[in-house]
């Protein structure tokens, strides 16, 4: 998730201790199929401190048909996820993205992966883990962002970037429709009182924030905490995914393969995440100070199209939702930040946690806004 221009190069183990684990576990979980054998397991080197990922293929025989099937598992990490813990159902991140994908794909409004039971037995890889099938497509990535390199520039056409703006877009309307209660989502009521709200929100950011802050003081933050308190718009609630960007959709001809990344899902106004997806479309462009590439669709069209598909008028309180998107960023830095230091990654002179793009972009937000921060 950090916006930094060099990856964080995480400390990941040999792949090859998970293979004869794994071997054990999809035996057990493809009972009908002869000689399971996982191979070609291997670990991306550059990627968030959310979850672990593992890729791998198992080649099996059933009915004496070999197949061979490319899967992925995600693994907790040892100090958790990055984003607030909704209730205390959600400590386990994994856990919860098992849950909330198991649910979407169940309604049909989006499509997900097939997926293995939770295992919550952290004996088998070491923390709790699930696998799901993996999908092939191209994912928009975060470094070099997608706006400057990549297949976005070098190979879509201007109507195929079109496309996928809006097929996102028109997704993110489609999940916007649910209904947290038919889904059965009461594990994720902040309260437990049945009626969750957007104050909610506003205050399990702030005790976060407090809490992974200490002692140190982030003005910023904290201005927009009160700013978004004061100036909170009155919306139905509903599911928010929680990190609505093209980087979490895997693509298809430039149509949506799989919602990704559900580790920040919550009952939450759905308009939380066109503001994050325009949040994140303007860091893209504006503050990578990159042209906006032909045929991409404009932060008014994407609203638009947001607006068409869901049946809700967001246009008008869009600034609100785009500072609240920054701020949760932004407090999600905080601890990403500590990360980081705590791992020799980045000095702790710097002051990742509270000195980062994220802040400058959310003070610039409120600048906008006439709020003087300090």
């Amino acid at each position: 998730m950090a916006e930094e221009d060099s990856p964080p190069q995480k400390a990941v183990a040999d792949p090859e201790i998970y293979r004869e684990a794994l071997n054990g576990w999809m035996t057990k979980q493809l009972p009908s199929a002869d000689g399971v054998h996982v191979h070609d397991v291997d670990m991306p080197r550059a990627t968030g401190f959310s979850n672990e990922t593992v890729f791998f293929s198992t080649t099996s025989s059933e009915a004496g048909q070999k197949t061979t099937r490319k899967w992925v598992a995600r693994i907790e990490p040892a100090d958790g996820g990055l984003f607030p813990e909704q209730t205390d159902a959600c400590a386990i991140s994994c856990e919860v993205q098992h849950k909330i994908m198991s649910a979407v794909r169940e309604s049909g409004v989006a499509p997900i992966p097939e997926m293995f039971p939770f295992e919550q037995d952290s004996t088998v890889l070491g923390q709790p883990f699930f696998v799901m099938e993996f999908i092939e497509g191209l994912i928009p990535a975060d470094v070099p962002r997608y706006t400057q390199e990549g297949f976005l520039v070098d190979q879509a056409k201007p109507a195929d970037r079109e496309r996928m703006v809006r097929d996102a877009c028109e997704t993110m309307g489609d999940l916007s429709r649910l209904d947290w209660k038919t889904l059965g989502l009461d594990w994720l009521d902040v309260k437990g009182k049945g009626d969750p709200t957007l104050a909610d929100q506003l205050e399990l950011y702030r005790n976060y924030c407090t809490s992974h802050l200490g002692e140190r003081e982030h003005a910023v933050i904290m201005s927009s905490l009160d700013w978004l308190d004061a100036n909170a718009p009155n919306c139905p609630m509903g599911i928010s995914w929680g990190d609505s960007r093209l980087g979490n959709i895997i693509w298809q001809d430039y149509r949506c393969a799989s919602v990704c990344d559900w580790e920040a899902v919550s009952l939450c106004p759905p308009e939380a995440d066109i503001g994050w997806f325009v949040m994140f479309d303007r860091m893209s462009y504006d503050d990578f100070g990159v042209e906006r590439l032909a045929g991409f669709p404009t932060r008014e069209e994407q609203v638009a199209i947001w607006e068409a598909r869901s049946g809700r008028k967001v246009a008008d309180t869009i600034d609100w939702w785009e500072i609240f998107a920054t701020m949760r960023f932004d407090a999600i830095m905080i601890k990403l930040g500590d990360r980081l230091t705590g791992a020799g990654i980045v000095p702790a002179e710097a002051n990742m946690s509270i000195a980062n793009g994220t802040t400058d972009a959310l003070a610039g937000l409120l600048a906008r806004q006439g709020v003087k921060v300090g």
